[in-house]
Parts: C-alpha cells; structure tokens; sequence
C-alpha cells in the first residue's frame, strides 16, 4: 500500500478516543450512493440492472464467525475500480462517476463523498475486512482483503458470481467490539442514520416462531433462511407426509413413542405446557429497517396532516405530539429543506438537559444522518424545536469539528432561527383570530401561541438575553401578566403601546415574588389611581431579559421601584412649587432620619409616587432592585462581596400628607435625642425595608427595638426577671407519704418478747 494509506490504517486501528464507525453515515452513504449510480445507469441502459433487478441494502452478522456484513445491489466496482477505490486515501469513486456524468453533460445527479477515508473508519472495530463486488462492466466477482498491516490482496472470488451485482463487505470484529453483533444494536443505528435512505435496508433478525414439536427438526439448525423454508425437494415432502400418518397414531414424548388414544398418551389441546402440541424455535429472517419516508422533500401540497404528525411522532419517540411545524425550503447561499415541529408539551427534563449536545434538529446531507450534536446549528434557548434539515451543499466526508465551523453551516444556522421565529410569529397572530371554544374536559381551550408560552416562554426570554441579532423579533414574542389582565389572559409589548394613554410616556412595569405580592405593592399605588397599566414581572428570569430591552416602540420602560419614576400628565409648576414646600416643611426630618440610619440609606427626600403608604425605599437606576437583591442572595454560588458595587443605593421616601409621617415631624421638633423618636424612626425603616422588598438586615437591633415598642405599650417597667416559682405539694401525694410512714411503724410489746428471749 501506499505510505498514507499505511500511516491511516495505523491511526484506526489504534485509536485514542474516537466513535465507532457506525455512528458514522458513511457505510449507509456509500451503498446510497452505488445504487444511485446504477439507478442513473438504468435510466438510459435497461440491461444495467439485468444482473440483479432489485436495489437494496442488506446487513446480517454471524455471532460464532464475528463479522458484519453489508451488501448493496449497487453499481459495483471492478478488479481495478478496488486497487484504485481502496488503495487511495480520497479518491472517490463517486467523484470520478460525476466528472464522467459531467462530461456528458449530465449535472442533475447530486453525489458528493469520499470512499478512501470514511471506508478506512471500518478499521476502528475491525481487524480484518473484506470486500467483494460485482460490476456489470467486469464478467468476473472480485474480492479485496486487509488486514491493516500496510498490504492488501485482490483477487478472482472462489466463490463465483454470488453478487450478480453490487458490493459485500464483511468485517471480522475485534473483540471490544462485541455490541455490533446484536440485531437491536444494527437496527438502531440504520434507524438513527439511514432511516431515510430512498432504497430499502433489510437486516437478517432472529424471530422466535411456535411450530408443532414434530416441525423442530426443520428448524433445529437455526440458520435457514426464508427462502430455504419455502423450498422443499419432493423427496423432503415426502418424508412429512408419512412423518404426518405416523403421528396420527403415536407420538414422541421425552424421546419416546407414545400410542394415542385409550390406554395412551391423549394430550390436552389447551394446554400450553403440552409439548406435543407447541414449541418455541428460533429462525431468521429479513425484515426492513427504514421504513420511514422522508416528507420534507416532499411538496407541502403533497403531505397531509396526518402524515405531518406520523412524522413527528417517528422523530420524536417519546410520545408528544405536535399541532404547530412549518414545512420550508431555504434558497439562495445554500439550499436546504426542512421541517420543524413545536412540541405541544416541554418535556419535564427540558432545563436539567439545556446544556446536552444532543440537538433536536437533526442534519441530513441527501437523506443520510450527518450528526444530532451540533452545538451551533441553532441556539440554545430553541432547543425544544425538533425536526430535521437536508442539504445536498454540505460535504460528508468532513468531520464533526470541521463542519461546525464551515461557513455554509452558520448561513443555514441563520436562516433556521428567522424560520423557526417565523413560525412562532405566525401562531402569535394567530391568536387574535382565536375563538375560544372547550376541549374534550369540558376545559376552555386556550389560543395556540398561549399555549406554546405556558410551555416555552422561558426560553423566549432566554433569547432576548442571548440572541442580540434577533432580539427585536424576540421581543414581540414576550407576554406578561399585567394588571389589566385576568387569571388566564396574558398581554405583548404591542397591546401595552396600544392601549396607552395619550399623556403617558412609559413602559410600567415591577417586579416581585409573585402576582399577589406585586399587585397590592406600594409603588403601585399612584399608578393604580390613574389608571395606568404596570407589567408584572414575576419568573426570576424576567428582570435579566428586562435589562436587555431598553425601550419599545418608542417608549422607554420604566420600573416603579427605583428613583426617577414620572407620569406625563403633571403640571411642572405645581409640582415644583409643592415639592419646594414639602421639603422645607419637612427638612428637619428628612435630616434627622438620614442621620439616623447612616449608611443604610444614600438620602431621605419627599416623595410624589406613595398615595397611602407612610414610607418606601428605592433604588438607583443603575443598581440592583429588591428583587434582584433576593435573586442573587438565593444563588448557590453567590458571593456578596463580589458584586456588592452592585448593591441597591437605597433612598428612602417619605409620604408627607400620611399622618404618621406628620406625628414623626412633630417628635423630632420636639426633641430629636429622645429613644422613642430614634425607635420610631428604626421601626418605619424596618416597615419600609419590608415593604419594598428588602430584607431587614440587622435582626438583633429589630428584635430589641421591637421588645422595647412593646414594653412601652403594654406599660411594662422593666425587663428583669421574676423569681423561679415553687412548686406546690399535691394533697394526694401526702396522703401517699403518710401511708407509708403507717406502714413502718411497730408495736412496743414486739420489744418486750425480744428482750425476753434475749
């Protein structure tokens, strides 16, 4: 062999850490691709498939022998088509049909692979292979034999002509390769990456069959093919008919005749441990591997739905459904087809395997299984979308890692998003045409993309932190609760901008733990009395994407809980003119309550946004809120000091016009160094820390302050304890003891009688 072809034996044979070749598509590739060639030879020569009419695949393997064989009906090769085929890394076989067929003038025929290196990955479970072929341009069959020792061997078969025509390669397995003698393990993998393939892949299984006990000698040898069952010599037939008279007399029981009838041996029919009357044996038979048709080179006229949904249920084996998919053929840099199904239901592990390689779109070239882990096909956050792509641009004799990185693989990437968000649009507008109706339950049936973001819309706003090019796409796809929603009907960005008022310039929105928290929140207060809508963000993802969404349509959003909060329709002057005299008012306050709490807050001023509450605590523009402070602070690996730069700046607002705040004022006129003002002052903070979200930090300073609000009202003078109690004899238990003092007591005489002996 030539020296490459050496040094690449050398490789596969001994390798670090590689797949099986079977998880390669090239075997299921190449017999494709020979039988296309003589599918296209028929075309213009009918006598092409005289050898053998039928075009197909077939796979068997021998336990005893360990091999594998596959044989295909194909083209075929000659004596010389071998030596140059299989003794030359990368000189393809289909290459050189396709440069004949363009000589031609023939270029419809799309084929494109290399025999060399993918036929040498058989190597990584072989240790010996042989492949024999037939090819109606040479009268004899010819076998090719390796070793992977740097030589190989071709020569007349002695066979004969077994083939007729096509192609058999048998490999002789090594020892760790064991799993491939298995027709579960053979079946599988024709499933996974040939399933599709146009031509028929026949796999030789062993069925167990119940005969009558006198029939198991036909089977005993357990190697008789379906033919040979079938095709009895008369001689043979014979036989059975007298071996059929006999046993209407008598009958083999452990190896012994038994007469029948009276006095004999009368089996039970309905019996089933009878062995006279059934047995189990074991023979083989040929049974079709991928039977699945490939509907997406199909046109979408020609495909029904119910062929549409067999298809999803064949890709997706785990028993969802589908009622969304989008049917599409990608033109220009690259063409491809596809289908793309959205899965009714997410799967209950859909977050626990979000980071798995495993994508749910699988890569085709011509109908051939490429890879199912392709990390950049599509992003992560669309990794519940199943379907499969088919591309005759993509080369398949690359490698995994070199393909993830092809340039025609990101523009298929690309243009799988925008139809994938295409689709996803197209249910959201759907949804505006929807009639809602009741479901098998008696339920009411929600709209379609309602539906699909119950399921899925984490992974929406997942995209809008991830995907900056499509996030404007993205967008339009968030639904939110608000507080003009009911229980069940959620609301977009564009019904938000639609329903706005006229004055209004903002995008509300809070978030919090849950809708109950949020909805009855004190920043909302203001909001809810002039009737603006505020968008409740409650799934702990919701204020990350948030951040990623600047503004909409031209208006800003805006969060309730941080400073800087305005409505649209306030006077100015008003405003100012008000704002000026609360603070004067009040700046003996303000002063002596920042004082107060020192570094827990950054400032104290008179706010325009509480209407009921006393006093609330914001946050800067730029700093985490409350609710991302209890977001972070639950993270496993969270480290305070490390983003404690981005720690809220808490500045607290004071509500002038609530009487509390009022009576505070009035302490601190009068004496500003009393404790009760200092406690009172402490108490609003803790309210006010509660009621915005935070958590009270200091909880030893609380439970003091607390016990001494407590003392002062329940009149209590000091907190020094009283002295233990004791505890009370019970009359009953006196009684007890003075009973058994009676019992101890003795009678002088019983001294005297004593003494007398004595």
């Amino acid at each position: 062999m030539p020296r490459n072809i050496v040094l690449l034996q050398c490789v596969t044979s001994n390798p670090l850490h590689v797949p099986s070749p079977f998880s390669d598509a090239k075997p299921g590739q190449t017999c494709k691709d020979a039988l296309d060639k003589i599918r296209f030879k028929s075309i213009a020569d009918k006598s092409a498939l005289e050898g053998e009419p039928n075009m197909e695949v077939r796979i068997s393997f021998d336990r005893e022998s360990r091999t594998v064989t596959i044989a295909d009906t194909g083209v075929g090769m000659t004596k010389v088509e071998l030596i140059e085929n299989l003794g030359t890394v990368a000189k393809s076989g289909t290459t050189n049909f396709m440069e004949q067929l363009g000589g031609e003038g023939n270029e419809d025929l799309s084929m494109i692979g290399q025999f060399g290196v993918g036929f040498y990955s058989i190597y990584l479970v072989s240790d010996r292979v042989t492949v024999a072929s037939k090819s109606n341009d040479d009268e004899n069959q010819h076998v090719w034999t390796s070793m992977a020792d740097g030589s190989f061997a071709v020569g007349k078969d002695p066979r004969g002509n077994t083939l007729g025509r096509g192609t058999e390669i048998t490999m002789y397995l090594k020892d760790d390769a064991s799993e491939f003698l298995d027709d579960y393990k053979l079946e599988s993998m024709v499933k996974k990456y040939s399933e599709f393939i146009t031509f028929p892949i026949y796999l030789r299984k062993t069925v167990a069959e119940t005969v009558l006990a006198e029939d198991e000698e036909e089977y005993e040898d357990g190697n008789e093919d379906e033919d040979d069952l079938e095709d009895l010599d008369d001689e043979g037939e014979e036989d059975d008919e007298d071996e059929s008279q006999v046993s209407a007399d008598k009958i083999k029981v452990g190896g012994v005749e038994v007469p029948l009838g009276e006095g004999g041996y009368d089996p039970d029919e309905d019996s089933v441990h009878d062995p006279s009357i059934k047995k189990e044996v074991f023979k083989f038979e040929w049974v079709r591997a991928n039977d699945s048709v490939a509907i997406w080179a199909r046109e979408k006229d020609e495909v029904s739905d119910d062929e549409y949904k067999e298809f999803y249920n064949n890709l997706s084996k785990d028993g969802t459904t589908s009622e969304n998919w989008i049917h599409f053929k990608a033109e220009g840099e690259v063409e491809f087809k596809g289908i793309m199904y959205i899965p009714d239901e997410a799967p209950h592990d859909m977050w626990d395997r979000y980071y798995d390689k495993e994508a749910k779109i699988r890569l085709y070239v011509r109908k051939v299984l490429i890879s199912d882990e392709f990390d950049d096909l599509v992003p992560q956050y669309l990794n519940f979308i199943r379907g499969v792509i088919d591309s005759d641009d993509l080369p398949l004799n690359v490698n995994r890692e070199s393909l993830q990185q092809s340039k025609i693989l990101k523009v298929m990437g690309k243009k799988i998003v925008r139809k994938a968000l295409e689709m996803l649009r197209k249910m959201a507008t759907t949804d505006a045409e929807f009639e809602a109706d009741k479901d098998e339950k008696g339920d009411v049936k929600k709209a379609p993309y309602i539906r699909f973001w119950e399921q899925f819309g984490k992974s929406m706003k997942l995209g809008v932190i991830e995907d900056s090019s499509n996030r404007s796409k993205l967008i339009k796809l968030l639904r939110y609760k608000t507080s003009k929603t009911g229980e069940d009907d959620w609301r977009s960005l564009e019904d938000y901008v639609g329903d706005m008022k006229e004055w209004q310039q903002h995008i509300y929105y809070i978030a919090g733990a849950d809708i109950d928290t949020v909805s009855k929140s004190a920043f909302c207060e203001k909001l809810h009395k002039k009737g603006l809508e505020i968008l409740y963000l409650v799934d702990p993802i919701d204020e990350y994407a948030m951040q990623q969404i600047t503004e909409f349509d031209g208006k800003r959003l805006m969060s309730v809980t941080k400073e800087g909060l305005k409505f649209g329709d306030e006077d100015e002057d008003l405003v100012a003119g008000r704002e000026k005299a609360y603070n004067k008012k009040f700046q003996p306050l303000t002063r002596f309550l920042k004082q107060t709490y020192d570094k827990n807050v950054a400032k104290v001023v008179v706010s325009q946004r509480v209407e009921d509450s006393p006093v609330v605590i914001v946050t800067g523009q730029w700093g985490n809120s409350a609710n991302m402070e209890r977001i972070m602070r639950a993270q496993a690996f969270s480290d305070s000091n490390k983003n404690s730069y981005l720690n809220a700046q808490k500045t607290m607002e004071i509500n002038p016009r609530h009487p509390l705040i009022t009576k505070l004022l009035d302490m601190v006129l009068e004496d500003d160094r009393s404790q009760g003002a200092k406690d009172a002052a402490m108490m609003l903070y803790d309210t006010a820390s509660l009621i915005s979200g935070f958590q009270i930090e200091e909880i030893e300073d609380y439970n003091k302050r607390m016990l001494r609000v407590l003392k002062d009202n329940m009149g209590v003078e000091s907190f020094d304890l009283e002295e233990e109690i004791e505890p009370e004899e019970d009359e009953e238990d006196l009684e007890d003891e003075n009973e058994e003092d009676d019992g101890d007591a003795f009678d002088i005489d019983d001294l005297e009688g004593v003494g007398a002996e004595l």
